[in-house]
């Protein structure tokens, strides 16, 4: 890694930096339980500015149609995260809402409110006042505190600031963000290393803080509560707002406060704590001996949600100065260099609105990625070729969830044109489509692929799937047009990683089962019969949806398509990957929403892929199948064994029935 990261931070020496081992060695020598008098110094890990390609794309909109030369300070708002895996740094991130600063924050997301400097020229930017900026932020915090009025509107303490230069001609985007931060003149020391949650509370304990911290931001009306008070036993957690201390502390000779900690390193608090810390030591810093601090944190991993990994610790804060003088004040982020400096992004490719879509579908997973499954390898997804045959009702839902995952390469097949009872249910289709006999469904759906996100790599085959019953010898010229369809089969199906079998019989599904499993393909979707098309409305959606679940499951599996089937009984188990469980099958009932896994060995007289058909097939090719097209179903039957077992079962039926009508 060439840039160097700034993490740790004390009150006057600026930011201490640390390359990526470095970082790796903090960590672990953080758990060793080392307690030197260097290491109780409290030090933060400063956020790192992370503006996505939908904030300046909206900025741009901004200035041209908005803002024009107006160099007035904006109000825009970002947000941080508490749930990061260990690793990542403490970001602030600023997204196309930015510039919404009443509308919704992510959920499980702290909203921190800033002001927006753009300026009209580089030379403005280079000569803007940074350290008067700082200061005027500093000191409205700092007013804040001594008033008493951040403890009704604790946002105050978490506010930050963004110097901007667009350059809209080569869309370079030149910025430098601050988020200030009030010292104490002597610094801060623990009294006591910082330990885990779960090395000082109990299981009880932990649940009752999890449960009081929810009901609060319920009680709140928000999605994360900044800063709060707490007090507990053995049994219960209480929690209450700052501007609640008096009614809620009796005795403030030790008290417990939290703070919506976004760090992920464990010996050491993100940067929200120093304001707060700053506030409680000049609204109370005389009346309490001790302070017990819990940097709450809350991940989610593999759809667990833990606060076990949250951090306690203790410190004494020193009495402030009684004077209205202003602390000092530090904040303004260093670049990828290390060095107090700007950035700037080149944003010229991807400004155009179709690199712009590409970038928020990726940007949406990785979230995904980051808060719920941080194992998951999105690349896999992403880059997996997915072959539809059959672009109806399941295979439009099919294609829509696909896109959902990210899925690039979707190749639909089908033969059919689009009737004016399709678009109901199948969403990639309009009314207007079924007009002059109906546009091919194949080319269609591609075409729809395109418009919802011009980043996919759609195509279509207008082409029929011979079926065995189903003749191909009336004629050379349809014998010869039938070979060419298998061919095409062939080829596409080698070419693909998935295929779905989204057609409606189960003659239909033969040939490409017995190409699927010839060439060792992974294959989904095999057993919904036409009841998609009669049954209810719903069912289509919710077995398509499963379908692409499914494959994205047995791509996380590290045995992929060869993966052991999990059962309905393995629900309670650990699942074998970050996304859960693998079924073969999901058999579903609408009727009393519910879903059960069968789980069996493969069938050695499957008139699909059972070994004696892929021989046939293997050998003898399009012979084979020729035969197989033009005979009736009792040849597949006869050929498999299935023949002799219906009879030996019959059979057998008979000797049973005998054998109760004589006792």
């Amino acid at each position: 890694m060439s840039e160097r990261i700034s993490l740790l931070s004390g009150d006057h020496t600026g930011s201490l930096e640390i390359d990526s081992f470095s970082i790796e060695v903090l960590m672990a020598s953080d758990t060793s339980g080392a307690s030197s008098s260097s290491d109780l110094k409290l030090q933060f890990a400063p956020f790192s500015s992370a503006l996505e390609a939908g904030f300046w794309h909206q900025l741009t909109q901004k200035k041209l149609n908005d803002y024009r030369l107006d160099e007035s300070p904006k109000c825009i708002k970002g947000y941080y995260y508490n749930g990061d895996p260990v690793g990542l740094p403490t970001r602030l991130t600023l997204e196309f809402s930015a510039f919404d600063v009443d509308g919704p924050t992510p959920a499980r997301c702290c909203p921190a409110l800033g002001t927006l400097y753009n300026t009209n020229t580089l030379d403005a930017f280079r000569a803007t006042d940074k350290k008067a900026l700082l200061e005027k932020e500093a000191k409205e915090i700092w007013d804040a505190i001594q008033s008493g009025a951040a403890l009704k509107n604790p946002s105050i303490l978490c506010k930050f600031i963004l110097l901007t230069f667009a350059d809209l001609k080569k869309y370079h985007f030149y910025y430098w963000f601050c988020f200030p931060a009030l010292c104490f003149p002597e610094g801060l020391k623990m009294i006591q290393p910082p330990v885990t949650l779960e090395q000082v509370f109990s299981q009880r304990q932990i649940s009752a803080l999890q449960e009081s911290y929810d009901g609060l931001c319920l009680k709140s009306g928000i999605t994360a509560v900044p800063f709060f008070l707490m007090k507990y036993t053995e049994d219960t957690v209480e929690m209450a707002l700052l501007e609640d201390w008096k009614k809620f502390f009796t005795d403030t000779k030790k008290v417990t406060v939290g703070v919506y900690d976004p760090c992920t390193l464990s010996q050491h608090p993100g940067w929200p704590l120093r304001n707060l810390l700053v506030l409680l030591a000049k609204q109370w810093g005389s009346e309490m001996e001790v302070v017990e601090l819990l940097c709450f944190r809350d991940q989610t991993l593999q759809g667990n949600r833990s606060i076990k990994h949250s951090v306690v610790f203790q410190v004494k804060l020193p009495e402030l100065p009684n004077n209205s003088v202003c602390l000092k004040s530090v904040g303004w982020e260093k670049n990828p260099k290390g060095a107090m400096g700007p950035r700037m992004v080149n944003l010229s490719e991807c400004m155009d609105p179709k690199r712009l879509a590409e970038s928020s579908v990726d940007l949406n997973l990785k979230l995904m990625r980051w808060r719920l499954v941080p194992s998951l390898d999105l690349d896999k997804v992403v880059s997996t070729k997915c072959l539809l045959l059959g672009a109806g009702t399941l295979g439009c839902n099919v294609a829509r969830t696909l896109m959902g995952w990210g899925v690039r390469h979707i190749t639909f097949v089908d033969n059919a044109n689009i009737s004016y009872s399709n678009p109901v249910r199948q969403p990639l289709y309009e009314f207007e489509d079924c007009l002059g006999g109906g546009k091919s469904k194949a080319m269609a759906a591609v075409d729809r692929l395109n418009k919802i996100f011009p980043g996919v790599n759609a195509e279509g085959y207008n082409m029929s799937i011979p079926m065995p019953g189903h003749p191909v010898n009336f004629s050379q010229a349809t014998l010869s047009q039938a070979q060419k369809d298998v061919e095409q089969l062939e080829k596409l199906i080698s070419e693909h990683d998935v295929v779905f079998l989204l057609m409606d019989t189960r003659e239909s599904r033969w040939l490409p089962t017995v190409i699927a499993a010839s060439k060792r393909k992974s294959t989904r979707d095999r057993t919904l019969d036409q009841q998609c098309t009669v049954s209810r409305p719903g069912l289509a959606m919710i077995a398509g949806a499963l379908a692409v679940e499914l494959m994205v499951s047995i791509l996380q599996h590290s045995e992929g398509g060869y993966a052991v089937a999990s059962s309905s009984d393995d629900r309670m188990n650990e699942p074998p990957t970050s996304l859960g469980l693998v079924p073969h099958q999901i058999r579903g009932f609408l009727s009393r929403f519910d879903n059960v896994l069968p789980a069996s060995l493969a069938f050695d007289k499957c008139t699909a892929c059972s070994p004696v058909v892929l021989d046939h097939y293997e050998r003898e090719g399009f012979s084979f199948l020729s035969q197989v097209f033009n005979s009736s179903h009792s040849f597949l039957e006869d050929l498999t064994g299935l023949t002799l077992l219906h009879q030996e079962t019959q059979a057998a039926e008979i000797w049973d029935m005998s054998d109760d009508e004589s006792i």
